[in-house]
């Protein structure tokens, strides 16, 4: 465990019995998120010094003093960002980056000489994500590795499926904030109207009767079902482009209602 800081409250970084990292300020202790950073450089010094501060800020670190060793510990651990020095034996970092990036997207920062200037225009050209000049200060690099971590999360956010989103072609409806876009525009609903949109959307393809409709909204024994038929048409005037030829809320007639199916 180490504490940094001087002349301000304690600030401690550590790791629980099940891994899970964690820094307290105070009485406040603070989860925190655990990426795991690869160090691929041949010189020691600089790789169990650059480890030394990653680990004070709560990363978990894996080192390799050539590129072969780093791209068999990539194929071993989850790595979230490497840091690679261009100049080492066996397999440089250029080599390296061009291996990697063949199945991975994870941040690439290389270490280059001010000496190494056309190899780093080459490892940027290859796919590293930024680059930091020897020599560097433990600030610089932790401002690096924060930047490209919080590109990297962003990245991976837009890549997750949202479970509590739907979208079939242009219309989306996002049930955590209730809410319902058509080609990007909000299109505003009755809570009855929402319920029965969403019911259908959730299903795309399939057919609903009416009677089913009304006892999955209502939540009761459907006697009357004409208010359906009021409801669908008053959804289509808000989502369609032209309700009279809908391309989403359709009528499969003598069965029910479905969301058509978007390529």
């Amino acid at each position: 465990m180490l504490i940094l800081g001087k002349g301000s409250p304690p600030f401690k970084v550590g790791s629980d019995p099940n891994g899970q990292n964690y820094h307290t300020k105070g009485d406040i202790v603070y989860i925190m998120e655990t990426n795991h950073i690869l160090i691929v450089e041949d010189d020691k010094e600089i790789r169990e010094g650059v480890q030394i501060y990653l680990q004070s800020q709560g990363y978990k670190v894996f080192q390799a003093a050539d590129g072969i060793e780093g791209l068999e510990i990539i194929e071993k651990e989850e790595i979230h960002l490497a840091i690679v020095d261009i100049m080492m034996p066996r397999m440089d970092g250029i080599r390296m980056t061009m291996k990697l990036r063949e199945k991975y997207d994870f941040p690439v920062i290389m270490l280059s000489a001010k000496s190494e200037e056309v190899d780093k225009i080459t490892g940027l050209n290859i796919g590293a994500d930024d680059y930091v000049t020897k020599p560097f200060t433990p600030m610089e690099l932790m401002a690096r590795v924060n930047s490209q971590l919080r590109r990297y999360r962003k990245f991976l956010e837009k890549l997750a499926p949202k479970e509590n989103v739907h979208v079939i072609g242009g219309l989306e409806i996002n049930e955590e904030a209730v809410e319902v876009t058509m080609d990007g525009n909000p299109v505003k609903l009755t809570p009855i109207e929402y319920k029965i949109l969403l019911l259908l959307a959730k299903n795309p393809g399939r057919v609903f009767s009416a009677e089913e409709i009304y006892e999955r909204v209502w939540q009761e024994k459907a006697i009357n079902t004409d208010t359906i038929m009021v409801h669908v048409r008053n959804i289509r005037e808000k989502i369609e482009i032209d309700p009279k030829n809908p391309k989403y809320l359709k009528v499969v007639w003598g069965v029910g209602y479905k969301i058509e199916k978007q390529p």
